[in-house]
């Protein structure tokens, strides 16, 4: 049975480096989360269009990963892969939940990528796939490039591996679903002025049990926080010492005793 993992991820640290056309770019260390994983199977069934099965409440049109077999066609013009799945369905076993800063639906993206390329022998090298990821969402290629740990920055489309083992991670996600787009807006409006490229120089090159040692504060470890805060204030009952937030939230972890 073809089947493939998509892990989950955390921001270790996340720094808003800018805003050009009509995006914010970033600087960020993105670290694979080893025991919380989608898993993607594509099953044999007869088919009349592309079906998805265990998304409920997300339409397939803004699924990503439909969003994904769509790009991937509209890339390659291999018939092979509509073929495919007008015999094979995709079914999900999540995991990962939404709206929760850890790159659920775009590590989707990015492991049927993947599981794709090789079911289908597109023989689509890494980049490629990424460069086709970047279209869905920031976020998926970081998990086209599979790393356990890596420097992500623009756009989200450079990522760099980091040559470090993921660290054993707990996390909390609270009963408060975080609206990425709804999150950015609010950093726009209230702290974008305010960014200082200095106060974070050197960050990439650090561990990331350094830097979460080294730095207390999650507001200056991650830029989305205030501003997740501002835009869903209920978050701070759930906010504890020692704990950090992930992406635009609304997960908090820290590194197991």
């Amino acid at each position: 049975m073809n089947s493939i993992q998509a892990y989950a991820k955390v921001n270790i640290f996340l720094k808003i480096t800018g805003h050009r056309d009509g995006y914010h770019t970033l600087l960020s260390r993105f670290m694979r989360v080893e025991d919380l994983y989608d898993t993607i199977t594509f099953v044999p069934w007869e088919c009349d269009t592309f079906t998805i099965e265990g998304c409920d409440g997300v339409p397939r049109e803004e699924n990503s990963i439909y969003k994904a077999y769509r790009a991937l066609n509209l890339h390659s013009g291999n018939l092979d892969i509509i073929d495919f799945f007008l015999h094979h369905k995709v079914v999900v076993a999540k995991r990962i939940p939404a709206q929760a800063g850890l790159g659920g639906g775009s590590s989707d993206a990015g492991a049927f990528l993947r599981l794709v390329n090789r079911v289908c022998d597109l023989k689509l090298g890494d980049g490629q796939l990424s460069d086709i990821g970047a279209t869905i969402g920031a976020d998926v290629p970081f998990f086209v490039h599979n790393y356990p740990s890596a420097n992500v920055s623009g756009f989200g489309e450079i990522v760099d591996p980091f040559e470090e083992a993921p660290l054993p991670l707990e996390l909390y996600t609270p009963p408060i679903g975080c609206n990425t787009a709804e999150v950015y807006r609010s950093f726009k409006e209230h702290f974008l002025a305010d960014i200082k490229l200095s106060s974070f120089a050197g960050w990439d090159r650090i561990s990331s049990r350094e830097i979460l040692e080294r730095i207390e504060n999650p507001k200056e470890l991650n830029d989305l926080y205030s501003a997740a805060l501002m835009r869903y204030p209920e978050l701070e009952r759930y906010a504890k010492r020692g704990w950090y937030f992930s992406g635009s939230g609304s997960t908090f972890f820290r590194i197991k005793a």
